[in-house]
């Protein structure tokens, strides 16, 4: 008799954690890639960031969820632009924002690193970088976040990653000041030498 293969059991919602929008749910879309931040890592996360996000300007680089830049603004950050290539994602982005009534994550269909080349004139303090961990995006997302001139004096970038692939290639005068592993998550804060 063939057994049946497990069912995949696919996170539905994932919630805030703490802040203005504390306990609040955002759905998640079934998105090939998409693996939102957990509730342990975020927790960590912001406690490293805690005296850095009230009115930060943020950047989240690969979004899927979104729950890093709605965990930021329920948080105190003054705004949040919110990129990823599937149109599947950022209308789910758009309606969350709807759902909380914020006017204050700006989500735009767009291909990060396409972003990046093009030399945005926004500048921001925090930045958060979770590329699907299959597409080796990593690296060239970090050499063109240098490159693009769009992080202030001080920005810090949050890298998320595969903990089995290779430490990122960083830019010159980058370096790691809080770093640790969650299962099969690499993650840590970068600040540059300015």
């Amino acid at each position: 008799m063939k057994r049946k293969p497990p069912k995949k059991s696919a996170l539905t919602s994932i919630r805030i954690i703490a802040g203005r929008w504390r306990g609040r749910k955002l759905p998640v879309v079934e998105i090939d890639g998409l693996r939102p931040t957990g509730d342990r890592i975020r927790e960590t996360l912001f406690n490293w960031l805690d005296g850095d996000i009230a009115g930060a300007r943020c950047l989240d680089l690969f979004a899927g969820s979104g729950v890093l830049g709605f965990e930021a603004l329920s948080r105190g950050a003054a705004h949040v632009t919110a990129l990823d290539a599937s149109r599947i994602a950022v209308s789910a982005l758009v309606e969350a924002s709807e759902t909380l009534e914020t006017a204050d994550l700006r989500a735009m269909q767009m291909d990060a690193i396409q972003w990046l080349a093009s030399k945005p004139e926004e500048q921001f303090d925090l930045v958060f970088i979770d590329p699907p961990f299959q597409a080796g995006l990593l690296d060239e997302a970090l050499v063109l976040l240098e490159a693009s001139q769009c992080l202030r004096e001080g920005a810090v970038i949050y890298i998320e990653r595969d903990r089995e692939h290779t430490s990122p290639q960083l830019p010159e005068g980058w370096r790691c000041y809080k770093d640790k592993v969650a299962g099969n998550v690499s993650y840590g804060l970068y600040t540059r030498d300015n």
